[in-house]
């Protein structure tokens, strides 16, 4: 049998640099995050044939001290932790000491640096064929310069995994949108192959925050995106969350950072998806860009070599604080949030919550000619008298009015012919105040007994009007039934299961968590569990797989919700066919009820299957269909 030997300390730093550097990206990662523990307020990253030939990195941090140079460059050398208690809260980025060693025995590596109290710089070169390290004087200002060259150049088969210069560098720009998203007071420069690709600017204020997410993710990301802040439990949870509306095919668009660092998470991941349950579509995605503040103590971020991912002390807790959270902010979501997105797209960001609310300094009264000039209509357009405007009363009906007509329609009834006489033959009060016209406007007509067509300031509101009813009346029976709560019902013949040690222990420790969601399971054996009682309103569901359902999220979540989505599966289904159907003809007041309904019903952007319900075409795009004011 071989003796045991030490390894040499050039394989020992390869061996090491096999887990932190997997690609160009992987340096560019670790020297960002060297450069922002070091304080800096600008990074710029300069790269050539997708980092393979050169990856520089250079910042106006604290700088190292000339003596210290050397010693940088050894594994396990460190500035940020020196002891047990540091590793148990950190606060840096940065804190093994591996990765300048890692990233130096696979590359040509030139580090520069000056601190503030040194005259002059110092340059320290390795290449990673002996690992000798050579100080040299050399002219710098305070910070640092990290120069990476010929990456792998030691090392040919980690070489030859690497994929085109075009798609290395995509995994550059992505980790340096990564950081910039991650520290909005550090400026972020990104050059390739000399030409520029990413310039940024420090964002210290809430507009400045806000462009610099629109420049990253995009635009539209912003432009459809809801604000959040909330804080509970030593908890704070702020950042953007896109609209239901605004989902992606994939999680390209997804960032979620604790403490500045950015991280992939299952915990996190599962209760986004808890969240959006019930307004996204098949196999959508969430946007979102999330920062998660909590006790540096109570995270655990020395849990994987790449620091991607985190172990919370108290997952559970973590976890409900998103999903509240997170869950409260898309049910506040209201039509005129949509509506603000759709106007920002076509007038601009900064004039998109004047438009749509006509409440902001400086906006012109509506249905004068600047309010029509901002709107999309030159000025000076003469209307007759007659002719129906966006702020026109005509259609503007008080909800008193109309109560008896939509409660008819819940019903499942029709208004009657001497009603509808009623109505035409004593017309609805008119709101006097046109600012006080709600986001969905008013109802003018119905298209093919399938859509609703209503006018507001911002131009043509188009509604499903049996999505729409499916998704008030879905919300309705999740009220009654929180109302409620879930009553089990007895089995006639329990059910028994055959299941793991493991998981017929965790109904003896769960048992009032199950009780809580109409389960009654009982452990009549090491291996065996009789069901009881399930849900009275899931009894014609599939119970053995419901349990089983339910204690695979315990095991990997602590907690389930499976009882919960399947309950609201089948309320969805309920409310379906129960809903308006199409060409069923409604009439104007049935109409108009129905879009106060929205307004005031959580979630009723989507029904209860993640389609829209309604969507909005603002007159700047219709005068653009018929090239109005060119």
């Amino acid at each position: 049998m071989p003796h045991i030997h030490l390894l040499p300390p050039r394989l020992a730093n390869q061996i090491a640099a096999g887990e932190v550097v997997e690609r160009p990206a992987s340096v560019v990662k670790e020297l960002i995050e060297n450069a922002l523990d070091a304080g800096a307020s600008r990074v710029d990253v300069d790269i050539e044939q997708g980092g393979v030939k050169l990856i520089r990195v250079r910042d106006d941090g604290c700088g190292i001290a000339a003596e210290d140079l050397s010693l940088a460059l050894s594994r396990h050398a460190t500035s940020k932790i020196t002891s047990l208690d540091d590793l148990e809260a950190v606060t840096s980025l940065g804190f093994r000491g591996e990765a300048l060693a890692s990233i130096s025995s696979v590359s040509r590596l030139s580090l520069t640096s000056r601190t503030e109290n040194q005259e002059a710089a110092s340059k320290v070169e390795v290449e990673g064929r002996d690992m000798d390290a050579h100080v040299s004087p050399a002219a710098h200002p305070v910070g640092s310069t990290v120069e990476v060259r010929d990456l792998f150049f030691n090392t040919p088969a980690r070489r030859k995994f690497l994929r085109t210069e075009k798609t290395e560098f995509g995994h550059v720009e992505e980790c340096v949108r990564r950081q910039a998203l991650s520290c909005f007071d550090t400026g972020f420069n990104l050059r390739h192959n000399q030409r520029a690709v990413q310039s940024l600017r420090p964002a210290l204020s809430e507009l400045d925050k806000e462009r610099r997410i629109a420049s990253l993710c995009g635009q539209q990301f912003i432009d459809n995106a809801v604000v959040i802040s909330a804080e509970a439990t030593g908890l704070k949870l702020w950042g953007w969350v896109a609209l239901p509306t605004f989902s992606r095919s994939q999680t390209d668009l997804q960032y979620f950072f604790v403490n500045g660092r950015v991280i992939r998470d299952r915990l996190v991941a599962h209760a986004v998806r808890q969240a959006y349950r019930d307004v996204l579509y098949n196999n959508r995605h969430a946007a979102f860009v999330l920062y998660l503040e909590v006790d540096p103590g109570s995270v655990d971020v020395n849990v994987h070599p790449t620091k991607h991912e985190v172990r919370f002390r108290d997952g559970r807790l973590v976890h409900d604080f998103l999903f509240r959270t997170l869950h409260k902010a898309l049910a506040d979501v209201r039509p005129d949030d949509h509506l603000r997105g759709a106007v920002a797209q076509s007038l601009g960001r900064e004039n998109a919550f004047a438009a749509v609310t006509g409440s902001a300094e400086g906006l012109p009264s509506p249905g004068s000619a600047a309010s029509e000039s901002a709107l999309g209509y030159p000025g000076g357009i003469e209307r007759t008298p007659g002719q129906v405007t966006h702020s026109d009363p005509q259609h503007q009906w008080q909800a008193s009015d109309q109560l008896g007509f939509y409660q008819a329609l819940n019903a499942g009834g029709g208004v009657s012919a001497g009603r509808q006489a009623s109505v035409a033959a004593h017309p609805p009060q008119m709101l006097e105040d046109s600012e006080q016209e709600p986001p969905l406007g008013y109802a003018i007509a119905q298209l093919h007994g399938i859509y609703i067509l209503a006018q507001s300031r911002t131009g043509l509101i188009m509604v499903d009007m049996h999505a729409a009813h499916e998704r008030i009346t879905y919300e309705r029976m999740k009220q009654a039934l929180a109302q409620q709560d879930l009553k089990s019902q007895p089995l006639l013949v329990p059910l028994s299961l055959a299941v793991s040690q493991k998981e017929a222990g965790l109904v003896e420790t769960h048992g009032d968590e199950l009780q809580q969601l109409g389960l009654v399971i009982e452990r009549i054996g090491p291996e065996t569990l009789a069901v009881r009682q399930i849900p009275a309103l899931l009894r014609g569901a599939d119970g053995e797989q419901l349990v089983r359902d339910v204690l695979s999220d315990l095991i990997e979540h602590g907690q389930s919700d499976r009882v919960q989505a399947v309950t609201q599966e089948l309320l969805g289904t309920m409310a379906c066919h129960g809903s308006v159907r199409a060409n069923r003809q409604l009439t104007i007041p049935e109409m108009n009820s129905l879009l106060r309904d929205m307004e005031a019903t959580e979630r009723s952007g989507q029904c209860n299957h993640g389609r829209p319900t309604w969507t909005v075409m603002t007159l700047a795009e219709l005068d653009k269909l018929f090239l109005r004011g060119r």
